[in-house]
């Protein structure tokens, strides 16, 4: 497989297992189903389209591989992807604490997954 290929493909697994934990925790804290789809909507593609950008960059990086480029890659992604969701919470549900508390969440559950 292609490094493009499994790039892709990793995004789409990923995805969905990312974008269905952010739509209950979203769903939890606003206590509204419609914001949490709505979030959970708008996330499944902005973050799709930032985790190919952040593999494809990374890819092409000159740095070498190593541990800590591993551990700076998977920390770099996740704060591009916690500042994702708390804009997204904070655009959806029209409150930015909530949009924090959103993306403050996400960090515990996704590092678990």
């Amino acid at each position: 497989m292609s490094f493009r290929r499994r790039h892709i493909a990793k995004t789409l697994s990923w995805r969905i297992i990312g974008t269905t934990d952010t739509l209950v925790i979203s769903w939890l804290i606003t206590g509204s189903l419609s914001v949490g789809l709505s979030i959970g909507l708008a996330e499944l593609f902005s973050k799709m389209f930032l985790y190919y950008l952040h593999e494809r960059f990374w890819y092409s990086s000159k740095v070498r591989e190593s541990l800590s480029r591993h551990v700076f890659k998977t920390f770099s992604w996740r704060a591009i992807g916690t500042l994702d969701t708390i804009i997204l919470g904070w655009l959806f549900s029209g409150n930015s604490i909530i949009g924090f508390q959103i993306g403050f969440m996400e960090i515990f559950t996704k590092m678990i997954l």
